[in-house]
């Protein structure tokens, strides 16, 4: 059958369509050539300047967070370690996160080449497409002008800048968390109509974006569902069944794509897989649920107490970790540990979601302002009230999650208020926001006094001129509009804006970073050490070692039993001092075992294997805790000639007291081996036992 519609009409036609030729990818990012004629070139802007501040000098803080790095390392060397997230390449134990931030880097290491950029190149890219995404996102039911605005503060958030940087698995969640607000905001805005309609299909991304979320951070994922669900359920163009359905079949899919793994991971066989890294019985699901789940927001678990800066709960030998986030409340958030990440625009965004519920209260069911509003403020309110009273372990850091929100309320309330400047009520609510915002920037630059001292004052002064040209009003002059506009985004954004290129311009290591020009990372393993690289030892498969409950050694090693060895120091990792041990680190590197040496927690394991490039073992995992190896399975690892060293030294974690399977093996080993110095670090060559 032939076409009716002439040629040239078609032709003409096509001519008029000012999005043809182009794809679905810029549309979506970019929007429609129907906009604005800034707009694009404004998103390609904002996309550079991010990319500039997250690129620059990126491999400045090193190997970053080296627990991390070491895990990203093990999977550039062995897939097994890639797929499980293992912390060493040996596949001894997994770290204390799902692994799928380890899958990213790890295969950015086997493209790339292993280095201390590619551990550090996926983070600031996520980092670009998070502020591009989230730019993208505002835009769809606010316009380009807000859209650009949340991408700017988002990009500014000090957290942020840190975090992108940074080789935590939060840039990845932060990723997929905008990722889901975006499918959902487009379940939103398509039309109904079957069962699997646009709406559904888009919200079933959206549950899949979170569930990847599970498998990056576990729970955390989760609190952003509330808001997301509400917000299509009251907004969304279809039949209230039809609404239902489709969220119960985004569950579905939050399910599955975050049940693959653990399924994969509990029907493995236990002997050939690495152990389940912070959890007490090998299995993921108990890790999602009691370290890295509940207790996280109750305290237990294997988590340090949520005390004030004393850490007063925290165990014996981790004084002060407790600290980290300072006392659970509902100032937490803009206390001296939590403030200066996050909370430069949170009292803005916080009456700006007020202002902006109260602006739409009579709108229609389908008005997608207030869909907005209640997607990013229910976003917003469930993840920072979590954060303010988790009782278990926290950290600055986390509050990454809550920079999408903000930004976007931001934005979203500025343009409300400022299209309804003709009313005396929009105005003063805005000149309130630039108000408070100025005075809050005050205070947060006022906790480093020495820093730019002029700045904060700036910020604060200039901001008053601004609150009160908003309430007198631009009387319709274009030119004073924009004036305003840029006064307010120059005060408003300068705070934030100098921390953050403060932190761009900082070196960060460790496990507990913190954002400013003058702040340093807790003594957490992982600070950055010297050197480095990749290596082509070979893994092969992991023997099954031996089971059952008998205390007997395996034929072939030595008997002496803990109990006859000398005193330990309760099996502490050894300080992360040794990893820097140039002596040390060149005896690793000519081992060729599956793992070149051992060692009580993960302080100096990760800093020894990245710069040798050997797999190191971190026994009890992250803080010498964890019952893995046992005292069995590491002798019959020495029987069979698959470690050669024993580091032994004193230094981070509780490493789980005087009844460790740390303890036990450090009692074991030097009750049957030599001890010998290298480099100022005590050693014990396994190929090596004692003489009768």
């Amino acid at each position: 059958m032939t076409s009716t519609v002439p040629r040239a009409e078609v032709a003409t036609h096509r001519r008029r369509d000012p999005d043809d030729g182009e794809t679905w990818f810029a549309r979506a990012f970019f929007g429609p050539r129907t906009q604005p004629r800034w707009a694009r070139p404004g998103m390609l802007a904002l996309l550079a300047a991010t990319a500039v501040l997250y690129l620059w000098d990126l491999t400045a803080s090193g190997w970053a967070n080296e627990y991390y790095s070491a895990a990203a390392q093990a999977g550039s060397q062995s897939w097994n370690a890639l797929l499980f997230g293992s912390f060493d390449a040996g596949n001894a134990i997994t770290v204390d996160k799902p692994p799928a931030a380890m899958w990213v880097m790890g295969l950015s290491g086997r493209v790339l080449g292993f280095s201390q950029w590619s551990v550090l190149l996926p983070q600031a890219l996520m980092g670009v497409a998070s502020v591009g995404l989230l730019a993208a996102t505002v835009r769809r039911l606010s316009g380009p002008g807000a859209g650009l605005v949340a991408g700017a503060v988002a990009a500014l958030t000090p957290v942020a800048v840190l975090i992108f940087r940074f080789d935590n698995p939060d840039a990845l969640l932060v990723l997929l968390l905008v990722a889901a607000a975006y499918c959902t905001v487009r379940a939103i805005q398509a039309d109904g109509g079957r069962l699997w309609s646009a709406p559904t299909g888009w919200l079933a991304l959206a549950g899949v974006a979170v569930g990847f979320g599970f498998l990056t951070k576990m729970m955390q994922a989760f609190l952003i569902l509330p808001g997301l669900g509400l917000a299509f359920l009251i907004a969304a163009n279809s039949p209230l069944r039809q609404r239902i359905s489709a969220l119960v079949l985004a569950s579905v899919a939050v399910v599955v794509s975050a049940g693959w793994y653990i399924a994969v991971v509990e029907l493995w066989p236990a002997d050939s897989r690495p152990y389940i890294g912070g959890s007490t019985d090998n299995s993921l699901w108990q890790l999602a649920v009691g370290y890295n789940g509940l207790g996280r927001i109750f305290g237990g678990s294997g988590n340090m107490g949520g005390g004030g800066p004393s850490g007063g709960d925290a165990p014996e030998g981790m004084h002060g970790f407790a600290g980290f986030s300072g006392s659970p409340g509902l100032t937490r958030l803009f206390g001296s540990e939590m403030g200066g990440e996050i909370s430069w625009l949170l009292p803005a965004a916080l009456i700006g979601l007020l202002a902006g519920l109260w602006l739409t209260r009579r709108a229609p069911r389908t008005d997608r302002t207030r869909a907005a509003f209640v997607l990013w403020g229910g976003w917003l309110l469930v993840t920072a009230v979590t954060f303010s009273y988790m009782s278990g372990t926290v950290h600055p850091y986390y509050t990454v999650a809550l920079a999408p929100a903000i930004a976007a309320l931001v934005a979203l309330s500025v343009r409300e208020l400022w299209s309804r400047a003709s009313h005396p009520a929009a105005r003063l609510t805005l000149a309130v926001m630039a108000a408070v915002t100025g005075a809050w920037s005050f205070a947060l630059l006022n906790r480093t006094p020495d820093w730019t001292p002029w700045l904060r004052w700036t910020v604060l002064i200039g901001s008053i001129p601004v609150a009160l040209a908003v309430i007198a009003g631009t009387r319709g002059s274009r030119r004073c509009a924009a004036v305003l506009i840029l006064s307010g985004a120059l005060f408003g954004l300068g705070g934030t804006g100098a921390w953050a290129v403060a932190t761009a311009g900082r070196s960060h290591a460790g496990g507990n970073p913190l954002s400013g020009p003058t702040s340093q990372s807790f003594g957490i393993p992982g600070g950055a050490g010297p050197g480095g690289g990749a290596s082509n030892q070979p893994t092969g498969e992991r023997p099954t070692p031996p089971t059952g409950t008998s205390d007997q050694a395996p034929e072939g090693i030595p008997t002496t039993t803990p109990d006859e060895a000398p005193a330990t120091d309760g099996g502490h990792g050894p300080d992360s001092s040794s990893s820097s041990n140039a002596d040390l680190v060149s005896l690793l590197e000519q081992t060729n075992g599956r793992w070149a040496a051992a060692t009580v927690g993960s302080g100096s394991a990760a800093g020894l294997a990245l710069n040798s490039g050997k797999s190191v073992m971190a026994i009890g995992g992250f803080a010498g805790g964890d019952s893995s190896p046992t005292l069995r399975q590491f002798q019959y690892y020495v029987s069979t000639c698959q470690v050669r060293y024993f580091i032994d030294g004193g230094g981070f974690g509780p490493g789980g007291g005087s009844d460790s399977t740390g303890s036990q093996i450090s009692a074991w080993v030097k009750a049957n081996f030599t001890a010998v110095t290298v480099g100022g670090t005590t050693v014990y060559d396994l190929s090596q036992p004692h003489t009768a």
